[in-house]
């Protein structure tokens, strides 16, 4: 049900660098953490970056949208300086940069489709033919535990998703599990439900193990509650306390 780490750092380094940059991957990779979650959501020119809001202000300077720069552009952007002087002039990270990076370092990726609004489409295609073509070994392997999981809290992304690369493996993300979670999965061809971990019942946890499916939870921060819900039957979960909770807490 789940053949990926079972502890996520989130957006790379958590708390202690930059969210969605090489220096947060460093990080995480300085804490033991193989495993990261982090976004991508489409540039004006239709490539990859590695950002989760569209809107600007809170980890790039200034009132503008994401679809409005190009790649080049937007990879000019200081991602770093809103965290800490230190990280000044840390770039926004193209994805293949990333994706790259992880490779290169062995790190499992949770890649979290992000559209922009009005692009869940052509983000969700772009993200699953990009890399499908990057893992292609691992792909012609068949071994899902080597593959990227893609995620998405927009279902027309995932659907986009699976039309362009159907081998990668999906994964339906929701802030509180609907009713109809299990149709929405199935039609998906998802491989598990990634949910807040803040709204999980012991029934839905216990339902969704029983469907055969893979359940992981974001974003546990305290010793405390990760207990709770490897207890629940959680397979895995994100945190942005990688100075905490490690990689091999369990």
């Amino acid at each position: 049900m789940w053949p990926y780490p079972k502890i996520v750092a989130h957006r790379g380094g958590g708390t202690l660098a930059p969210e969605n940059t090489i220096a947060g991957l460093r990080a995480g990779l300085a804490y033991g953490f193989r495993a990261v979650e982090f976004d991508v959501m489409l540039s004006s020119d239709g490539i990859g970056v590695v950002m989760h809001d569209p809107h600007f202000g809170r980890t790039v300077y200034g009132d503008d949208y994401v679809p409005n720069f190009t790649a080049a552009e937007l990879a000019k952007m200081d991602a770093g300086r809103w965290f800490g002087p230190e990280f000044r002039g840390e770039p926004v990270p193209l994805f293949l940069e990333w994706v790259d990076y992880c490779k290169e370092h062995k790190i499992w990726m949770n890649i979290e489709i992000k559209p922009a609004e009005g692009h869940d489409e052509a983000t969700g295609r772009w993200v699953a033919h990009t890399a499908r073509a990057r893992f292609a070994a691992e792909v012609a392997a068949g071994d899902a535990a080597q593959m990227p999981l893609l995620s998405s809290f927009s279902m027309p992304a995932l659907a986009a998703a699976r039309d362009a690369a159907p081998e990668l493996p999906r994964a339906c993300l929701f802030d509180k599990i609907p009713a109809d979670w299990l149709e929405t999965a199935r039609e998906l061809g998802a491989v598990a439900i990634h949910t807040n971990h803040k709204y999980l019942t012991p029934e839905q946890a216990k339902a969704v193990k029983a469907a055969g499916l893979g359940l992981f939870c974001y974003t546990v921060n305290s010793l405390e509650r990760a207990r709770e819900v490897f207890a629940l039957g959680v397979d895995g979960f994100c945190t942005d306390r990688i100075d905490l909770i490690g990689p091999d807490f369990i």
